[in-house]
């Protein structure tokens, strides 16, 4: 829970009073590779942070292909949120790529948090701005920029990823194949 607390006075401080009453809405929850936390037509009831592993966000298109929406590492908040907020049936996919542990936080939980305390509800606003803001640089990217130019400013933001997610799911991220991807990857060496 300690990096919990870290995550969030990276935005706004808080004392050790505020933390033990926030503790108790976050479960944790230990993922092993492969597992699914949400699954398209499930009701996305958590959002998650995560402490350890890689995620993979997706949807699955009429003809079974996949479509990566996000990668998601250590800090990296996630959930199919319009099923999440809606309380709907989620049209996404939430599956772990290497065994990791996940803090789980409902919608009303969050809601009593950010009522109950000032400093959370400015919390979820900064991470939710900052997530909308990235979603936002993606589509343009997605929409703008050439192959390349994708993989090099995926390459700069997460040198990390590069390095511990498969190819395969790299090009599919980048709307690449996997060959492209490929040329793309010796190209930049």
């Amino acid at each position: 829970m300690e990096k919990l607390r870290k995550h969030i006075e990276e935005i706004t401080p808080i004392t050790d009073e505020e933390f033990e009453s926030i503790k108790p809405f976050f479960t944790i929850r230990r993922v092993l590779k492969n597992q699914y936390l949400i699954q398209q037509g499930d009701e996305a009831k958590y959002e998650y942070i995560i402490m350890s592993g890689i995620f993979r966000v997706f949807y699955l298109n009429e003809e079974g292909k996949e479509h990566i929406v996000q990668f998601a590492t250590e800090n990296w908040w996630m959930s199919d949120y319009i099923s999440y907020f809606n309380q709907k049936p989620a049209n996404m996919y939430v599956v772990c790529m290497e065994p990791g542990e996940v803090l789980c936080l409902t919608l009303e939980g969050r809601e009593q948090l950010s009522v109950t305390l000032h400093k959370m509800e400015h919390f979820f606003r900064v991470k939710l701005t900052k997530g909308y803001m990235a979603l936002q640089q993606r589509v343009i990217s997605l929409l703008s920029n050439n192959p390349q130019q994708r993989y090099q400013e995926f390459a700069a933001l997460y040198p990390n990823l590069m390095q511990k997610i498969p190819k395969k799911y790299i090009a599919e991220y980048l709307g690449v194949s996997r060959e492209t991807l490929s040329r793309l990857y010796s190209g930049n060496k």
